[in-house]
């Protein structure tokens, strides 16, 4: 009787929530991109505090539906999706800004090089197109409001010699082309220091991170986002909650200056 109840009260504030979704057609929400690799898609462990939605954030799904957003945001492997900075970075936006209506678009695929985020390019892991993917859901979103920033977290599969080496030009393209493509010159691209928890040294992380930093810090409206702090999940590479969560909330410090 008791899960009963519990599952009436949890549509009926579903249900709430979702008629609500008629004001996200004005057009006058906020749109944040979310693109990157595994660590923008989350992999934290999903916690009571991760699933509580709020009227104001929604994402949109795998199959282009706006709904309340909760964690997992992502999609890109089912298996193992999580905990990511989106929606703590939702969460700070509205902190600041508590009149906002925030439509999130997540949109990462783990696992993917810089290669991987160029029109065409396919990932045979999650058989998916990460770059038109993307552009076709931001295009979506763009239906129902205003692209008001790019979170971007990547490089972790480019930390070899002979990648980082060319990382920079292929950063530096993939930003035009987004602004570009999605005809968005001002919009704030923020972008986040990879993990580089030191456990197995690899130099090449270190050139990424510079790297990451130098170009944030002379493209015109770009931000960087530090990690400095943050703890893994027990594998080195991936963000555990509360540190994905810190690093949402960091994306949001960054952002907010830039935005307009």
């Amino acid at each position: 009787m008791r899960k009963l109840i519990t599952l009436v009260v949890w549509l009926a504030s579903f249900q709430s929530l979702s008629a609500q979704l008629p004001a996200i057609q004005k057009g006058k929400a906020h749109i944040y991109l979310l693109a990157g690799q595994s660590n923008m898609a989350g992999r934290g462990t999903v916690g009571a505090i991760d699933t509580l939605a709020d009227p104001h954030i929604w994402m949109l799904t795998k199959d282009e539906r706006w709904v309340p957003a909760r964690e997992p945001l992502s999609f890109d492997k089912p298996t193992v999706v999580g905990v990511g900075p989106g929606f703590a970075f939702a969460r700070e936006i509205l902190r600041q800004d508590a009149s906002a209506t925030i439509l999130l678009v997540p949109s990462a695929v783990g696992g993917t090089r810089i290669d991987l985020w160029k029109p065409g390019a396919y990932d045979s892991t999650t058989k998916t197109h990460p770059y038109d993917d993307a552009i076709r859901r931001a295009r979506k979103a763009m239906e129902s409001g205003e692209l008001k920033g790019i979170i971007w977290h990547q490089g972790e599969s480019d930390c070899t010699p002979a990648l980082s080496a060319v990382y920079e030009n292929k950063l530096r393209e993939l930003i035009q082309r987004f602004r570009t493509d999605l005809n968005a010159p001002s919009v704030p691209f923020i972008l986040g220091e990879i993990s580089n928890f030191k456990q197995v040294e690899n130099p090449s992380k270190d050139v990424i991170n510079i790297t990451i930093k130098k170009v944030a810090g002379s493209t015109t409206y770009s931000g960087f986002a530090e990690t400095t702090g943050l703890k893994h999940r027990g594998d080195s590479v991936h963000y555990d909650s509360p540190s994905a969560r810190e690093l949402g909330r960091r994306y949001a410090e960054v952002f907010l200056p830039l935005r307009h």
